[in-house]
Parts: C-alpha cells; structure tokens; sequence
C-alpha cells in the first residue's frame, strides 16, 4: 500500500487537468429500480463454475477455472431489483458491491434498496462509482461521498474505470492523465473512507492506459474468457469477474460474478485489513 500511496501523489502533482464539462444530462438522474424474473440457477449450470451458480451464455472453461476459488461475490446495479440476500448468501455469495454512482449527476437506486438488505443477511457489501471523462475527478469523489455513506464493516469503494463507447463523453485522455484522475478520485475517497478503493476495471483499459504502472494498487479485473494471468500477464489481483451473464438464486435476471484470489483464511484476513472501520 505504501507504494501505492506514493504512486498517488507523485500522480497527483504530475499534470493539471481541466474538465471538459457537465454530465450526460441536465440534472441529477435516481433512474428506476427494475424487477427482473428470477432464473433457476440450477437450470443453466455450466462446467468450471461453482454447482450452486448457472450461466446463460457459459464459456468453455479449462485450466484455471472459476469453481477452483473458494470465495464468490457479485456485482449488481438497479437491473437485478429487490435482491433476496438470504437465498444468495445460502447459496453461496460472500460478497456483493453495488452500483452507486456514475461522473456527477447519476445515482443508481439500486445501492439505496439493496445495501441495507445485504448488510442484514451478513453479506459484506459496498459501493462502486463508473468514472466519467468529462467530471473532474474531485466532482465525482464528492458526488460518491454525498450518496454513500461510511458505514463501518462495509466493504472498501470502488473506482469502475473503463473505456465506455456508449458514453456521451467523447474525451479520451492520454495514459499519463487517467493515472493521474485516477490517483486523484482514489486519494479523496481513501482520506474520507479510512481505507483505498478497490481497482476494477477491463483488459483494453489496462493494457492503453499501461495499468500495471500502478505498483501497489489493488485490482479486480474483468476477463470472461480466460483467466487473469492470460490477460493481465504478471498483474496481482483480487478480484476476478468471471462472467457477465451468470445465475444466482435471489438475484433477478442475470448478474456478474466474480472470485476472491484466495483461499476462506485469506478472504477473512481481507475482511479485516479492508473494511472500513
């Protein structure tokens, strides 16, 4: 982490940045919390994922697969609804972030309805904001912080960064200033929640914007097809994101899941160090 940290700062002084403008829309946006159809897991089982899950669209794993990890968790936002926490966690989710937030204007109701419910059932649970080009990373600091609060025992932030073609923004930044906003949301986030945000983010983002610089920084990365050290060769990680389309009983529709790296004894020794306090 100490490198981490000094990676940040050095980061911090190394270009003046100016944003491009506001967000997507005119004013803020809650959006609607949706209510998908929950699919039976079982109905949609797939070879290297853990039993208790299913895969709409599985890939053909071997070698290093998903069910070789012990701890699963998954990642969700308003399109999976009223999640039943209890049925998650009996079948096996030790670990859930939500959407929150995205650049500075959007919320995702999803976190709202979803949080307190994961906490109850003893799902460890936080937050994660989508990183938007044209926000100045301090708008998009503050906006998280007004829309999640610090609440002890939660999981640490997370900081989603990744190119999105859909996006309104058309700004691209150069890799030296994306490492530099992105040191510059994490350093407020860390201050303000007593502990770093969690990294996550996707093969083409790393590899443009040469991620692997960031010595120290913790990440949770997305590979669908192939586990983390085809894609992110000679990167530590945490987190891995297996899939995209995966089935879990209480969650509606389809949802991410992702594995913790290591074994249940690390995974409690995680929760310990990383959780906010």
């Amino acid at each position: 982490m100490g490198q981490y940290l000094a990676w940040m700062m050095m980061g911090v002084s190394a270009v003046a940045l100016t944003a491009c403008g506001g967000g997507r829309d005119s004013g803020p946006s809650r959006g609607r919390l949706m209510a998908p159809d929950k699919l039976n897991a079982a109905a949609f089982s797939a070879s290297g994922l853990p039993s208790r899950f299913g895969d709409t669209a599985p890939h053909e794993w071997d070698g290093l697969v998903p069910a070789l990890y012990s701890v699963h968790g998954i990642d969700a936002a308003r399109y999976q609804g009223m999640i039943d926490w209890s049925t998650a966690r009996n079948a096996g989710v030790s670990f859930a972030w939500l959407k929150a937030t995205e650049g500075g204007d959007h919320i995702d109701p999803g976190f709202v309805a979803n949080a307190p419910g994961a906490r109850s059932a003893g799902v460890p649970v936080g937050a994660y904001h989508f990183y938007y080009f044209c926000r100045t990373p301090e708008e998009q600091a503050k906006w998280f912080m007004q829309n999640v609060p610090h609440v002890p025992g939660d999981l640490p932030p997370v900081l989603d960064i990744e190119w999105n073609h859909q996006s309104s923004c058309k700004r691209k930044p150069d890799p030296l200033t994306v490492r530099t906003e992105m040191a510059r949301f994490v350093n407020i986030l860390n201050k303000h929640y007593g502990t770093l945000p969690v990294i996550y983010t996707t093969p083409d983002f790393y590899a443009d914007n040469d991620l692997g610089q960031m010595h120290g920084a913790e990440f949770w990365l997305r590979t669908v097809a192939a586990h983390p050290s085809e894609r992110y060769p000679g990167e530590d990680w945490s987190f891995w994101q297996y899939t995209g389309t995966g089935v879990v009983p209480g969650v509606g529709g389809n949802v991410d899941i992702n594995a913790f790296g290591g074994s249940p004894e690390s995974w409690s020794r995680w929760l310990s160090a990383r959780r906010q306090s």
